[in-house]
């Protein structure tokens, strides 16, 4: 695996999704619970992209 992440589709989805919903929750709703939200679907983002990236990983790894 790569130092760095390559700019594929997966990587792009998570970062924008993140982005968009931080911002709508601190800009347009600016509430705790809703904050607090917003970090447990960002936490959730993360851990569907970290099983992807190491399924991916697994899937082409020398053995």
């Amino acid at each position: 695996m790569s130092a760095v992440p390559d700019a594929d589709r997966r990587n792009f989805a998570a970062i924008v999704s993140v982005t968009a919903l931080l911002a709508v929750v601190y800009v347009l709703v600016p509430h705790p619970i809703a904050q607090y939200g917003a970090w447990l679907v960002v936490f959730t983002i993360w851990m569907v992209w970290f099983v992807a990236a190491a399924v991916e990983w697994i899937s082409t790894a020398d053995f």
